[in-house]
């Protein structure tokens, strides 16, 4: 029950991701915002979930993975609400922000939580962790659709209730978790990043997530649909994600190697991205729904590779790895979108694609650092065949 309550809170919290999708045409509309100013909504959400990625660990190991999470998700439930009554796209930026900070608390802590308590092993909760990301994913361009359909502000309002309903849940099914014999040092991230292959999956990832958000945030501008319409594309995009991430990753990497996944899905991505920049609207549509499978493959087997690819302690690697692959997600938006501005639809695409390309070339260039991660898909082979 532990790990459900966390995992449901975990659905919710990614839910925040995709949830403004939808309503992005509307809020630029309602708070007469520029496109770019807009895409601001994700830059500051995501800033401030990679810098408070290198304290997660810090308070964690002083306070304990429970009250981490309630801290979170009381940050969120507070930013969201909030973010609601906003009356400038200033306003709501700044929010943003706080609900990242919430975010970050909430999501590192969650996966080694789910890790520590699922009784099928690290790879099964990993695979738990990112059905929920997927799920979460999936549901809230729905959601965002649904409630932003009757007003813009209703998203934020129904996000706040969500996650207090999650609040709840883990503060009544989940036990206290111990703190760590060790307490983490705030460098501790930092320095984990100093491995060559935490710091190969981590800028690997960077570039992977410019090339994602790219198509998250910049997309619903050039659908020219209704809230509806926005949605349930990206309802299709998330459920591609979710079952990429839960059924398609795991007999990939036993069959071919998680770097090979990786290249693979790299590739994939990067035609996806092309496809979107030369096609008409049905093209984009389509290509949008189908880039949620390379990226569901890619998000479950980076975040696989994050925890094992180095000794480090699980929640410190993660802190490091996503404290940088979030800068993708930072960094993203605004470029795209303002390159969309200026110079054109099919731009902010081909740099996704190139960002593609510069991180399969730095997988093949680092690929020595990286040979923890064929032991570890040895391992999954053999577990697989005796099964």
């Amino acid at each position: 029950m532990s790990v459900w309550a966390t995992a449901f809170a975990a659905v919710v919290a990614f839910m925040g991701i995709g949830l403004v999708d939808p309503i992005l045409p509307s809020i630029a509309q309602g708070l007469k915002a520029t496109p770019s100013q807009v895409s601001l909504l994700f830059t500051s959400y995501f800033l401030v979930t990679a810098v408070a990625m290198l304290l997660t660990g810090w308070v964690s190991s002083r306070i304990g993975g429970k009250r981490t999470l309630l801290a979170g998700l009381a940050l969120v439930i507070v930013f969201a609400a909030l973010a609601g009554t906003s009356t400038s796209v200033t306003e709501l930026v700044g929010f943003r922000a706080g609900w990242g900070l919430g975010n970050a608390l909430f999501v590192a802590t969650a996966l080694a939580v789910i890790v520590g308590a699922a009784s099928g092993g690290g790879a099964a909760a990993i695979i738990l962790y990112e059905a929920a990301l997927g799920l979460g994913i999936s549901a809230g361009p729905l959601a965002g659709a649904l409630l932003g359909d009757w007003n813009w502000r209703a998203p934020f309002f129904g996000t706040a209730t969500l996650m207090a309903a999650g609040f709840v849940l883990i503060a009544t099914l989940l036990e206290k978790t111990p703190k760590p014999a060790v307490r983490t040092k705030l460098s501790a991230p930092l320095r984990a990043l100093a491995h060559g292959g935490l710091s190969t999956t981590a800028f690997t990832a960077l570039f992977y997530n410019f090339a994602f958000f790219t198509i998250l945030a910049f997309t619903p501008f050039i659908l020219h649909m209704s809230a509806y319409g926005i949605g349930a594309v990206f309802f299709g995009w998330g459920v591609c994600v979710a079952l990429a991430s839960v059924f398609g990753a795991p007999p990939l990497q036993r069959r071919i190697g998680s770097v090979n996944v990786l290249h693979l899905a790299l590739a994939v991505l990067a035609v996806l991205q092309v496809g979107i920049a030369v096609s008409g609207h049905a093209g984009i549509i389509v290509c949008t729904i189908l880039s949620g499978i390379p990226i569901g493959l890619n998000n479950t087997v980076f975040t696989e590779s994050a925890m094992e690819v180095s000794d480090a302690p699980r929640p410190v690697a993660s802190a490091g790895y996503n404290f940088v692959r979030w800068m993708g997600g930072a960094l993203a938006p605004f470029i795209a979108t303002k390159l969309g501005e200026e110079l054109g639809a099919p731009v902010p695409y081909a740099l996704g694609a190139l960002c593609c390309l510069i991180g399969m070339a730095i997988l093949y260039a680092r690929r020595h650092h990286l040979s923890a991660l064929s032991r570890v898909d040895v391992v999954a082979q053999e577990a697989a065949a005796a099964a």
